[in-house]
Order: structure tokens, then C-alpha cells, then sequence
């Protein structure tokens, strides 16, 4: 059975929050979640989300910063994937109170 990971903290989100400020880090996460957990060279993931050279490697160390992104040497490359445990832990951090003050019967309707 798989280990059930708390939420992170308040700051902790509110970095990550912060650093999907931006068009383009939005841009270059999301081509890392469709490319999978194998992720994506430097220079295929700048083809992709149209971000190049020293602008994307800005927004890829703020994503990693924020624990949102793995980088890996490999080689002469630089492999970079989304953190899908942290992206979950993230959603779980917004969704942790949902419905908490909503009278019961929009409670039920939502986790029905």
C-alpha cells in the first residue's frame, strides 16, 4: 500500500504557488507532465514549450527551487522531469479543507 504524504506546509506551497507565476514556467511545467516521468532533455523541452537558452534554464532552476522539477545530468544532457509526488502533495495542500464550512448537503454532493 502506498504511504500517504502529508500536504506541505503553507510556505512551502506558497513558494511553489510563486513560481507558477509565470506564463512560461507554467508553459515548460506543463510539457514536463505530459512527457512523463521519464521527462525531457534541456533542448527538447525548450523545442516544446517554445522557451530557449538561458531563459529556460532560469525558469527550470525556479521550478526545481520550488521542488517542482527534477534535473539530472546525463551525460553530456541535462534530463529534466516534473515531480508528480510533489505536484500531488500540492493539490492535496488546496483540496485538504474542501468543503470543511459548506453546510453537509454541498458536502455530500462533492464526495458523494
Amino acid at each position: 500500500m502506498k504511504q500517504s504524504i502529508p500536504p506541505p506546509s503553507t510556505e512551502i506551497a506558497a513558494a511553489a504557488f510563486a513560481a507558477l507565476g509565470s506564463e512560461a514556467r507554467l508553459a515548460v511545467l506543463h510539457a514536463l507532465v505530459r512527457a512523463g516521468p521519464e521527462g525531457l532533455a534541456i533542448g527538447d523541452l525548450g523545442a516544446r514549450c517554445g522557451v530557449a537558452g538561458s531563459t529556460l534554464t532560469f525558469h527550470v532552476k525556479i521550478l526545481a527551487q520550488a521542488g517542482l522539477v527534477r534535473r539530472v545530468r546525463d551525460g553530456r544532457r541535462i534530463l529534466c522531469a516534473a515531480d508528480a509526488d510533489a505536484l500531488r502533495r500540492l493539490g492535496d495542500y488546496l483540496l485538504a479543507g474542501c468543503c470543511a464550512d459548506a453546510p453537509s448537503a454541498e458536502k455530500d454532493a462533492v464526495h458523494g
